[in-house]
């Protein structure tokens, strides 16, 4: 049998086998394997050509409208990417340990960002700045209900505490709708088991080859508890603060100041606990874990409900002579989350490193601080989102300028980095297209060698070498993260200092300075805070269209196909990971039909279809896996997987497989921007790689191609005769050894797709 799994994007059923009639084998709308109709039916007699099967698995990141939502989640899922890019380390378990432990630390920060952002949207820009101000709640008459006229009493809610007990709905609403979305997704995704098998000898070479690599449903569950109630604890403490602070003055209610002392305690004792269950406990992966810690679950969330109740019930108590004035207490919580990012950063630039000395691979992206870069990407792009949404917000209440204090400073100073790091870009931009330019000019040579005795197309010459050149972009992803990178965290600690210094926003503090700084710092607020609510609408406009466009969510589901790939190991709130289904699908599908059928298979995947082909692979039995061939074609195993994830697509782990199974082959282009060699450092086996596919299939116009021939890219491998040659080389490969294969029963048919 021949199993075809297809890349980004997704395709049909009907594409993928050349046959618009075919039949679902096994699976569900979801995810599944097709036939075609001719070969669902047992063959009468012995078949010279392997039986083709598709496994179809694009509705997994492309589905129904709600994936436009995962949108607001990006930041979760980037967070959660720079878990998995550790350096490789073996021998060093305790080192690892504390890299996902400092990895799962800052993704909570992300939550709490997130959080704090909605409380000062709606607990400070509305219920109390412009709620508390007569002339900004008459604009917005959905706010006259909360507001007093000037020496004249309100009604119930015109006291801040009960309007910032009403407001602490929407940022609750907000982290309950985050519990429900991963506790959905951990249904429909963690909970699918992979099959029971003996774990092997564990290396660090064949990670994925762990029998509960592909189960994280207990260490999502937990996460996901722990994030809940960290999410409900800060809109608590963002509710009660103000109120304690008013409680605290000399003078105060005495009763309300032992009950705010005693609720601070609570706050802070659940708080422990939540940050306690992030630090606890990581990842089980050499077992099926079965368990739930399902008290820990339920209960932990549910106290922190409790305990947010509670403090909107002391908040909204009677306090005569309290108002509202100036900002909500507790604009520093934003610097104090600021600069835990920047030291758990820093702390984890620093853990990665030392993996990296010990087991230095210098194909490894960044020298192994690909994953410190990532997580600090993550904040500042956390950071961004907030300070757009606060801005915007803060632009619409305050019309004509009614609003007293408007958002916090430093999220000022945040949006006045943004012109600086897209004007750094923009130079990289200029270095990186002055080299592909040299590159291309280098090509057209190397193109004019590659077709002697045909007549020059100066045009078709420049566009081949144009490909092949911006092709190598993929090559210098390295240098773009790690500019992109310093920029961000250099920037990012000069808003923080400038906003801790002064207080005020850049334009306020460039005042009475150097004219060209003071133009400086206008311009950079003005131009960031524009940028900032053009990057917002767009955002939001994205998802809209998303949501309604079956075209652009597939569009999206691309950006899902990479990011998704890894398990939920530091954020429960991050999009789920699709290959938690997908792995085992095909896992069970070749082990299954290997063992009734005593056949052997070849497993054929496209881009990101190959790395689901290799983690498959890689879950099977040993004997199993000695039965499979492996086809990898448009491949970013080594490319992107491997210097990326140096950890579990490192070259042990590459020439590892390749040893397991019975032969591989990898067919790649060079005008292909995601595609390359797999480069295994093994002397003694054949050959992995191909040569460079030819393309375009034909230079100029001939007898075989009498209309110019496509430049295919990272598409169509199987166009070219090549293709073919390679699959045919791994047939003959397998058949020497194959057993006098059983017959093989009628499989069930579950469903019909008559595409004609």
């Amino acid at each position: 049998m021949e199993l075809l799994v297809h890349g980004v994007g997704g395709t049909t059923p009907e594409k993928m086998l050349g046959d618009p009639r075919t039949v679902r084998i096994t699976g569900d709308d979801t995810a599944a394997v097709f036939r075609r109709a001719a070969d669902a039916e047992p063959a009468k007699a012995p078949r010279s050509e392997p039986v083709q099967e598709a496994y179809v698995w694009c509705n997994l990141t492309s589905g129904d409208s709600s994936r436009a939502l995962w949108l607001l989640l990006l930041p979760f899922m980037v967070v959660n990417l720079a878990h998995w890019m550790r350096p490789a380390a073996a021998g060093r378990p305790r080192v690892i340990r504390l890299y996902g432990l400092l990895v799962r630390l800052t993704a909570l920060t992300l939550t709490i960002l997130l959080v704090a952002a909605a409380c000062e949207v709606a607990l400070d820009l509305v219920a109390w700045q412009c709620a508390g101000v007569h002339d900004c709640a008459r604009r917005h008459s959905w706010l006259t209900f909360s507001a007093a006229a000037p020496g004249v009493g309100g009604g119930w809610w015109s006291l801040p505490g009960r309007r910032l007990a009403l407001a602490a709905l929407v940022p609750a609403a907000l982290v309950v709708l985050l519990w429900y979305l991963s506790r959905r997704t951990w249904s429909a995704y963690e909970s699918h088991r992979p099959m029971d098998r003996e774990p092997e000898p564990e290396t660090d070479a064949d990670a994925l080859a762990r029998p509960g690599f592909w189960y994280g449903r207990r260490i999502v569950a937990r996460l996901r508890a722990a994030h809940t109630a960290a999410g409900l604890l800060t809109v608590a403490a963002a509710v009660a603060t103000p109120a304690a602070r008013f409680d605290h003055r000399p003078g105060g209610p005495a009763a309300l100041n032992v009950l705010s002392w005693l609720l601070t305690a609570a706050l802070l004792a659940s708080a422990a606990v939540a940050v306690g269950v992030v630090c606890r406990r990581g990842r089980s992966e050499n077992l099926l874990d079965q368990r739930l810690d399902r008290h820990l679950v339920r209960r932990l969330p549910l106290g922190a409900l409790g305990l947010l109740l509670l403090t909107a019930l002391y908040t909204g108590w009677s306090r005569p002579g309290w108002h509202s004035t100036g900002r909500l207490p507790g604009d520093p919580a934003f610097g104090a989350l600021m600069l835990a990012q920047g030291l758990l950063v820093i702390a984890l630039a620093v853990v990665a490193r030392d993996l990296h000395r010990r087991d230095p691979d210098r194909r490894a992206g960044m020298r192994g601080l690909g994953g410190p870069a990532v997580a600090l990407l993550a904040c500042a792009l956390g950071g961004v989102m907030s300070g757009g949404v606060a801005q915007r917000v803060a632009g619409w209440l305050d019309g004509t300028g009614t609003l007293p204090a408007g958002p916090p400073v430093l999220l000022t100073w945040q949006a006045s980095t943004i012109p600086p790091v897209l004007a750094v870009l923009l130079l990289l931009a200029v270095r990186l297209g002055t080299g592909t330019a040299r590159l291309a000019r280098a090509e057209r040579a190397r193109i004019r060698h590659e077709h002697p005795g045909e007549p020059e197309d100066a045009g078709r010459t420049r566009t081949i070498a144009h490909v092949r050149a911006m092709a190598t972009l993929t090559d210098r992803a390295p240098l773009v993260v790690a500019v992109l990178t310093a920029t961000t965290f250099l920037l990012g600690a000069a808003a923080l200092a400038g906003a801790i210094a002064t207080g005020k926003t850049p334009d306020a503090a460039a005042d009475r300075s150097y004219d060209v700084l003071q133009a400086v710092a206008e311009t950079s607020q003005a131009l960031g805070s524009w940028l900032v609510g053009f990057g917002f609408l767009l955002f939001v406009t994205w998802g809209r269209r998303a949501y309604k466009d079956a075209a652009a969510r597939r569009t999206i589901g691309i950006l899902w196909d990479v990011g998704t790939f890894w398990p939920r190991a530091a954020h429960p709130f991050a999009p789920p990971c699709y290959a938690e289904r997908a792995v085992p699908d095909l896992t069970w599908r070749m082990a299954t039909w290997t063992a009734r059928t005593g056949g052997r298979l070849v497993l054929s995947g496209h881009s990101q279809g190959s790395v689901l082909a290799a983690a498959a692979a890689w879950q099977l039995a040993p004997a199993t896996r000695k039965r499979i061939a492996l086809l990898t074609y448009g491949c970013p195993l080594e490319r992107l997987y491997g210097r990326w994830f140096p950890a579990h697509f490192g070259p042990p782990a590459l020439a590892s497989l390749h040893r397991d199974v019975a032969c591989w082959g990898n067919l790649y282009r060079r005008t292909d921007p995601i595609g390359g060699p797999v480069r295994i450092p093994d002397d003694t086996a054949p050959e992995v790689d191909h040569t460079p596919l030819q393309d375009p299939l034909a230079y100029g116009r001939t007898p075989d191609h009498p209309l110019p021939a496509p430049i295919l890219g990272h598409s169509d491998y199987q166009a070219d005769p090549a293709f073919a040659e390679e699959r045919l080389r791994l047939l003959s490969r397998l058949r020497p050894e194959l057993p006098g294969q059983r017959p093989v029963p009628a499989e069930p048919v579950e469903h019909r797709a008559d595409a004609g």
